[in-house]
C-alpha cells in the first residue's frame, strides 16, 4: 500500500505539476518545476524498491527520509492555503500532522523482520 501511495504521488507530480511546484518552499537554489520533477522521481524509484524484496528495507527507510524532507511543502502548503474555504484550508493544515503517521509506516517497513514471517 505505501508503494502504490508513493507510485501515485510520483505520477502525480509530473501529470499535474503545477500544484506541487507551488508548495516548494522559496528558501531551496533553482526553479520549483526542478524540485518538483526531482521529488516525484524519488518517489517512483522508491515505491519500486518497496515492491522488490530485495530493496525493500533501504526503500522503506529512504522514504521515511524523504518524507521528513518534503514536511517543509506541506507547512508551505498549510500557511499559502489557510485563506482558502474551510474545506481546502483544513485539508491543507491536515497533511502537516498526517505526515508523522507516513513517517512511521516507513519506518515499519524498514525493520528487518517485515516479510520475514517472524514477530
Amino acid at each position: 500500500m505505501l508503494a502504490g501511495l508513493l507510485g501515485t504521488a510520483g505520477v502525480l507530480h509530473f501529470a499535474v505539476p503545477r500544484p506541487f511546484d507551488a508548495i516548494v518552499p522559496r528558501s531551496l537554489p533553482g526553479r520549483p518545476r526542478d524540485w518538483t520533477r526531482i521529488s516525484g522521481a524519488a518517489e517512483l524509484a522508491l515505491a519500486a524498491g518497496l515492491l522488490t524484496p530485495r530493496t525493500r528495507r533501504a526503500s522503506a527507510a529512504a522514504t521515511a527520509a524523504l518524507l521528513v524532507a518534503v514536511w517543509p511543502a506541506n507547512v508551505k502548503m498549510a500557511r499559502d492555503w489557510s485563506r482558502r474555504p474551510a474545506p481546502w484550508a483544513g485539508i491543507a493544515r491536515a497533511r502537516v500532522p498526517a505526515q508523522v503517521p507516513l513517517v512511521l509506516w516507513a519506518l515499519h517497513a524498514a525493520r528487518p523482520d517485515r516479510g520475514s514471517g517472524r514477530g
